[in-house]
């Protein structure tokens, strides 16, 4: 009894074990939009981009700061001003050294110099602020352009996702209509050895089985391209291929066009990126402005020298204000005019942003319209269609019409069939091209669209 229990047991964990491993196995549009975020090469560029923008922001700072530099010097000569000079900065300078010989040709020195200088701009007219705030903006951009890229990415996820989808149902419509055709065949055959179908009925079944097979090659074919530009799409390949669930009608909310263009102007992320660059560019011409007034800037410098690395000597500092202006600023006034060329070129990419945003939105949503009115047509046809088959079926059965009749309604409920999947296919994908352009195609968003 005990053995039993035990077989029974572990049957019983063979079972859970396999369908665990089954459910591992299945992909839902959700993990694969995260996939890609997390894979997909144009995502990581992005990342990369805000890396370098905060970067950037954080050395514009360092202006504030005051630079400093330690140097260590090891030095020997026997130049005249050197050696005199060095003479004096160590401290060891004799009435002796006053000898014209000693001045003109002097022995060899070697000098050991320890500097400790700095300096720092007090002042410059707000010129670094403005730098500062500048990057601070681009950093912002360069944040608003990866979600932007994100959403690119999710779209065409969604895209490849549905796409595969759409694939695996055209290999259900094909295999379901191959094994239709050849039921046929079966039929005519039967019905040609009866007596009751003439010999060229028999030669339109097999015409009819070789075309179904072609159709469910190519859906194969079709399959394995949708499955490539998936993977291509998440930026990694899926091995083993995962499950997906059946794509399934699906009906989406629809909204008015005014709302749909205004969500777009306000929530779109690279419309957002370009104002930003917009800001920066205007503190960029402040900057540019601030360069031409004068510079206020303090300096110091400590300086230790020795005959040896370990010996004494004499030390002396020394700082200072100093006061920089340029006075011939021809240089100054081409970068002043640059930078706003580039905001004038500024304001008109934000002008024709929105304007794209606009007909982009609504071209996104009559496709969707259409979609979705597509879809109410192809689902009321396929109905209908199966309907003329059964009856015409009937017919042929009862010899009251011919094979060539029954051949073209099954090629019509075939087509219709492929053309309702095609249907819930673009219904969608018109969706989510819709959130994409009002800038609210999310990974949560995208999940609903399975």
């Amino acid at each position: 009894m005990s053995f039993v229990k035990l077989l029974f047991l572990a049957s019983l964990g063979m079972i859970v074990g396999v369908a665990a491993a089954a459910q591992e196995s299945q992909l839902t549009l959700r993990q694969a939009v995260d996939l890609a975020l997390e894979k997909n090469p144009a995502v990581v560029s992005s990342r990369a981009d805000v890396d370098v923008a905060r970067a950037d922001a954080m050395l514009g700072r360092a202006a504030l700061l005051p630079h400093v530099h330690f140097i260590e010097d090891i030095s020997i000569g026997d130049d005249a001003v050197y050696a005199f000079g060095t003479k004096l900065r160590q401290g060891r300078f004799t009435e002796s050294d006053f000898a014209l010989n000693a001045l003109n040709s002097p022995s060899p020195i070697g000098n050991y110099a320890t500097r400790v200088s700095g300096t720092w701009t007090a002042f410059d007219w707000l010129k670094t602020e403005n730098q500062i705030r500048g990057a601070d903006l681009m950093q912002k951009s360069a944040s608003s352009s990866s979600v932007h890229v994100d959403q690119q990415v999710v779209l065409k996820v969604v895209h490849a996702f549905q796409s595969v989808l759409y694939a695996q149902r055209q290999i259900d419509v094909t295999q379901h209509q191959l094994e239709t055709a050849q039921a046929l065949f079966q039929t005519v055959q039967t019905r040609v050895t009866a007596g009751l179908a003439v010999e060229s009925d028999l030669m339109s079944a097999q015409v009819n089985v070789a075309e179904r097979k072609q159709e469910r090659f190519a859906a194969d074919g079709a399959l394995d391209t949708s499955w490539a530009e998936l993977e291509a799409v998440i930026g990694t390949p899926l091995t083993p291929r995962p499950l997906l669930r059946p794509i399934e009608l699906r009906h989406f909310p629809e909204g008015s066009l005014s709302d749909e263009i205004a969500m777009g102007l306000k929530a779109r992320p690279d419309l957002r990126a370009l104002n930003q660059e917009r800001s920066a560019q205007r503190e960029s011409v402040r900057a540019a402005k601030a360069d031409f007034a004068p510079q206020i800037n303090v300096y110091g410098n400590w300086e230790a020298d020795r005959p040896s690395f370990a010996g004494s000597g004499g030390n002396n500092w020394v700082t200072g204000v100093q006061l920089d202006l340029d006075v011939l600023p021809l240089a100054k006034r081409a970068h002043l005019a640059e930078e706003q060329a580039l905001r004038r070129k500024a304001d008109a990419q934000v002008s024709a942003a929105e304007q794209q945003i606009r007909l982009s939105v609504s071209r996104a949503h009559s496709e969707r319209h259409t979609a979705e009115q597509t879809l109410d047509t192809a689902q009321a046809a396929t109905a209908q269609a199966a309907e003329s088959l059964r009856i015409i079926r009937n017919r042929y059965e009862a010899g009251l019409t011919t094979v060539t009749d029954l051949l073209r309604a099954e090629d019509a409920q075939r087509q219709n069939q492929v053309d309702y999947w095609r249907a819930v296919y673009e219904n969608a994908v018109a969706y989510a091209q819709l959130l994409y352009a009002t800038g609210t195609l999310t990974p949560d968003s995208a999940e609903d669209l399975q």
